[in-house]
């Protein structure tokens, strides 16, 4: 029998919920957010976006098809800390190469299970997102709300240095396939003839890159503080600007650069590269009560009135009422008529909330890889 300790998840309001420590113990701070996906726990535990929060999975049992290195969206996990109503201590599948908890404790991340994560999730939905923390180490309900109080959340934090790459590199790896894993674009004979990418790392996931090279792109990847001029000397196709952690406004440094690209080349924005090009066009954005995590989100486009069903991880938007009469809003969410796309009325720009490289999710919304492509080809000098 596998013994377990007690473990508590206390919220900065005083809620406290006891449960079972999993993965490594310890303790981890951070804000306390739900995911709706009932499958995909491995791409959305290594997602960068997550930096900084502490993930409630909402589906019920959580590890039962183990953990496996081809699903990583990233080199390590970034959650801080993990939520689960119940962990599976023997996955099944083949391509299974380890337990959930193995994959915890190897990567040094906090999990408790054992909670009611349906009564956690219908909490955050009425007052929304905060800070908390998970120990197996300090049990005082007094001593774990005093630190989720000091918790700095996340308004005004940059967390995009602490994801983004550190120098360059070049990406050539196409999407995986039963019969023969993951392609490798760079043998293709029609490397010169492919469109020029650079992609702003604001804490990117691999399946973007895939996305962009299966769609005809020669993809290099530059750190988040990469100089626009640095980038336009190289003389891209376009550029695509990444997901990422955190407050938009907390990167200003990040939203000059994209300043000074606008007009110059094509631009396609995901999730925070979507917030930041708000911010560039000289719009706001705002904390969402609880954001939008999950696989199953319906957005409208706003020209053809068609509804897309999709994955979605943010907990800030972009004010509608914000952005100047050039800018046109593509795509809105019909949950909650929040903002999910942009595109300027005149320049080849644009930019969704959601992710269309699912990962996990659905694939309604893929086309809109090959629309950055052909925008690219259509501005090619």
């Amino acid at each position: 029998m596998i013994k377990q300790h007690k473990a508590k998840l206390v919220l900065a309001d005083g809620t406290v919920f006891e449960g079972r420590s999993f993965g490594v113990r310890g303790e981890a701070v951070g804000e306390v957010v739900f995911n709706t996906s009932m499958m995909g726990y491995q791409e959305i535990m290594t997602d960068p976006s997550y930096k900084g929060q502490i993930v409630t999975m909402t589906y019920p049992l959580i590890g039962n098809y183990g953990v496996n290195e081809e699903d990583y969206e990233s080199i390590k996990p970034h959650v801080e800390g993990f939520v689960v109503k119940e962990n599976s201590i023997y996955p099944s599948n083949w391509r299974s190469k380890k337990t959930l908890d193995e994959y915890l404790k190897e990567n040094n991340i906090v999990g408790i299970e054992g909670i009611d994560t349906r009564s956690l999730t219908r909490h955050i939905r009425n007052v929304g997102a905060q800070e908390g923390v998970i120990s197996s180490e300090d049990l005082d309900n007094k001593s774990l709300l005093r630190k989720a109080k000091k918790s700095p959340g996340l308004i005004g934090r940059d967390l995009v240095k602490e994801v983004t790459c550190e120098e360059g590199y070049s990406w050539s790896q196409g999407e995986w396939s039963l019969e023969k894993g993951y392609k490798d674009l760079s043998l293709l004979k029609d490397k010169e003839e492919r469109l020029s990418v650079v992609a702003y790392d604001l804490g990117i996931k691999y399946n973007i890159l895939r996305k962009l090279v299966e769609a005809g792109g020669n993809v290099t990847v530059v750190p988040a503080n990469t100089e626009a001029e640095r980038v336009l000397g190289t003389e891209p196709d376009g550029i695509f600007l990444s997901n990422g952690p955190g407050d938009p406004e907390g990167v200003p440094c990040v939203t000059e650069n994209i300043k000074r690209l606008i007009g110059k080349k094509p631009i396609f924005g995901i999730c925070l590269g979507h917030q930041i090009l708000g911010l560039a066009f000289g719009g706001k954005t705002f904390k969402l009560k609880f954001g939008h995590r999950g696989g199953n989100q319906p957005v409208m486009d706003m020209s053809t009135e068609k509804v897309e069903i999709t994955s979605q991880n943010h907990g800030f938007a972009v004010d509608s009422e914000s952005l100047p009469d050039d800018i046109r809003i593509t795509h809105i969410n019909l949950n909650d008529r929040t903002v999910e796309g942009l595109m300027h009325k005149e320049l080849p720009i644009f930019s969704v909330q959601y992710h269309p490289e699912a990962s996990p999710g659905p694939h309604d919304a893929s086309y809109l890889f090959k629309r950055f492509m052909e925008s690219m080809r259509k501005n090619r000098k």
